[in-house]
């Protein structure tokens, strides 16, 4: 029985250290094997469709858990709206219909009666919650209106990718109504910077906040803002969009209040998402050959404990981690890996494919000299700190990786973000180096065609406060309007 044992341990640890495909090999593959040897998900059977594991979950629930604050403390309240839709709420909004008619998802049964009219699985929530709205707002008194609601969509893509883009993701919509236009953009530019702030702060995740050209906006939308992150691959990936809807929907779907005028006015709207989508963003801005690499504040573990267990000291050792786990996890996410049927060699390549931030190594040595070992994941250096110091050292050190992580990927942005006048050399820049490129542009939708057929970028959004860096258009010369950034993007 013990051979057998020991036989099966040999395998499990020859398949653990079976190599994540490099990125420099297969940038995708890397992609796909971290996310599979980390289990934070897997695949259905149904294409485009996951289940997403207790580890990719819980970085969904840190997620979820520091954006709630924020919407909280900006005057909003969480609700929860049907999963079905009228088809004939979705067909009152034409340019919405257009929209989203080839990822729509159709229930046409109910049972094995069929329906009267066709129900939709909400690919969002505009529709429906219009309808709620026409009810619910009556006076000026009834406004603002500021609800999110946490919850799944639906969207049958042809093209899938865990995380980036799936057939059915979770995400968070904001649904707001104001008495004026004002108020609508003020609330569209107020929820855009939360979601850049969230990023940067949180996920150590810069981002480039700007308006999106009318060929990229939201379907119904007056206006629509982005904030645009660049992943190590050079792509960029929209990782929060805020859209102001200006009076179409409310028009559409008579949403109407008697002001303080005494007159009959529609009211002005605003719609905001963020989605699982930025679980992919994190694996990619971070993620290195060798798995994750979490940023202390979204990590779901921040700090493991892998005790080097020996026959003579092993409860010495054991009771001594148990203590300190003890002791750290009033402030700290603390796992303590006390397994005994894994090496401590495995366990550090294990928490360390899982992007823990930092480990902490106690062995008998360290016992008698009184320190520990403190690992860092980001950078793999090691520190030797005594045990009366631990409690003091280690948040000190978990806001230096975040800082540390953050100041990376702005290197990293600012390496890879490139000014362009010439068109030939913003073709090969595009093709060769990837990463932004900002360039002047007319404001055409022919122009921004042309560079996308040409080259596959897109304009990523039109930056706030930049102004064009030519008096020329990239893509046909004539006269600019704008600096547009362009990229490649997921």
């Amino acid at each position: 029985m013990e051979q057998k044992a020991g036989g099966e341990k040999q395998v499990q640890d020859k398949e653990f250290v079976k190599e994540i495909t490099p990125k420099e090999v297969d940038y995708s593959q890397w992609y796909i094997d971290v996310i599979l040897k980390t289990k934070m998900m897997d695949y259905a059977p149904i294409k485009g469709f996951m289940a997403i594991r207790p580890s990719g979950y819980a970085i969904w629930e840190k997620i979820q858990e520091l954006l709630d604050r924020r919407f909280k403390e900006t005057g909003h309240q969480n609700a929860y709206f049907p999963l079905f839709i009228p088809q004939s709420l979705l067909q009152k909004e034409a340019e919405h219909v257009e929209g989203f008619a080839p990822e729509v998802a159709w229930v046409t049964k109910g049972g094995s009666e069929v329906l009267a009219e066709p129900l939709l699985v909400r690919p969002t929530s505009e529709a429906i919650i219009c309808d709620f709205y026409s009810r619910w707002v009556q006076s000026w008194r009834d406004l603002p209106i500021l609800i999110n609601q946490w919850c799944n969509v639906v969207r049958w893509e042809k093209s899938t990718k865990p995380f980036l883009r799936t057939s059915e993701f979770l995400w968070q919509e904001g649904h707001t109504c104001h008495r004026t236009e004002e108020e609508a953009e003020e609330e569209t530019l107020k929820m855009l910077e939360v979601y850049r702030e969230f990023l940067e702060t949180e996920m150590a995740i810069p981002a480039v906040a700007g308006r999106k050209s009318e060929r990229e906006k939201f379907a119904g939308a007056l206006r629509t803002y982005s904030v645009e992150a660049l992943m190590s691959d050079g792509r960029a990936l929209q990782a929060g969009t805020s859209h102001n809807l200006g009076q179409h929907f409310a028009r559409v779907f008579d949403i109407t209040f008697l002001d303080q005028d005494d007159q009959l006015k529609y009211v002005w709207q605003t719609s905001w998402g963020l989605s699982t989508r930025v679980i992919g963003a994190l694996i990619m801005v971070h993620g290195d050959d060798r798995g994750l690499v979490l940023p202390p504040r979204m990590a779901p573990i921040q700090v493991v404990i892998v005790p080097i267990l020996t026959k003579k000291d092993k409860d010495r050792v054991l009771k001594e981690v148990q203590e300190l786990a003890g002791e750290l996890k009033t402030d700290l996410r603390i796992k303590l890996d006390d397994r005994e049927e894994y090496s401590p060699g495995w366990k550090f390549n294990d928490w360390e494919m899982r992007g823990i931030p930092v480990r902490i190594e106690v062995g008998p040595r360290d016992l008698d000299k009184g320190q520990v070992v403190l690992v860092r994941r980001d950078t793999g250096e090691k520190e030797f700190v005594s045990r009366e110091a631990l409690p003091a050292r280690l948040p000190q050190l978990l806001e230096q990786i975040q800082n540390d992580m953050l100041e990376r990927a702005l290197q990293f942005r600012e390496e890879n973000t490139r000014s362009c006048s010439d068109y030939m050399e913003f073709k090969k820049i595009i093709e060769e180096d990837r990463g932004f490129i900002v360039s002047s542009w007319c404001g055409n939708a022919a122009c921004e065609e042309k560079v996308k057929n040409d080259t596959k970028a897109t304009i990523r959004c039109l930056p706030f406060d930049l102004k064009p860096g030519s008096d020329k258009c990239i893509a046909c010369g004539e006269k600019a309007s704008e600096a547009a950034f362009f990229a490649r993007a997921y």
